[in-house]
């Protein structure tokens, strides 16, 4: 992989890491509302669960779903139902005391097993194998620069969501403003399936 390739796959990474997507909304919320540590188990899932996602399309799994319409339905309809019930169960937390409760309450199971039903984590994975790995004579050591990479980037875009949802922690604990918090990062996730109707 020459520099020019390492420079556009660095900028491909931060535009659509740092950009909002469910996983960047979520971290937020959940940082938000129980603090950074307790998002911490999120934070380290996103970055497994996509890895396996990457892997597993550089294998092979890729050019299934991208094959098989119904498949690609299927992944789109569970992730959008995900996100609907998210924002849902996101947008009645009124206080911080409730939301720390099982509203935002995402294992890190769930947080892994939800790349596999975010269109955004598929579109990124899918454009890095065609665009950067699959047909390439050295695919496999172009596979291990990429994957490192985006491991990073999945963690560190998420960590600063986080981070801005714990610094806002104490000043959502006065009045309404946590429950209007949660409304608008509900609205995001729902915008976010809206986008995935169509993508």
């Amino acid at each position: 992989m020459n520099w020019q390739e390492f420079t556009a796959l660095l900028v491909l990474a931060t535009a659509m890491s740092f950009s909002p997507g469910p996983n960047t909304t979520l971290s937020t919320a959940i940082a938000a509302n129980g603090g950074l540590k307790r998002a911490m188990r999120f934070l380290l899932a996103v970055p497994v669960g996509w890895s396996l996602l990457l892997a597993l399309c550089a294998a092979g799994l890729g050019a299934l779903v991208v094959a098989e319409p119904a498949l690609r339905v299927a992944i789109k309809t569970l992730g959008i139902g995900y996100l609907l019930w998210l924002a849902f169960k996101l947008s009645g937390s009124a206080t911080l005391g409730s939301a720390e409760g099982r509203a935002l309450d995402i294992g890190f199971g769930q947080g892994v097993m939800l790349q596999f039903v975010n269109i955004k984590a598929w579109l990124l994975a899918l454009t890095l194998v065609a665009g950067w790995i699959a047909g390439q004579p050295d695919a496999w050591q172009r596979y291990a620069i990429v994957a490192p990479v985006m491991l990073v980037y999945a963690f560190t875009s998420n960590f600063v969501y986080a981070l801005v949802g714990s610094l806002l922690r104490h000043w959502l604990a006065e009045g309404k403003r946590l429950l209007w918090f949660n409304r608008a990062m509900a609205l995001v996730l729902v915008l976010t399936a809206w986008w995935m109707v169509g993508a």
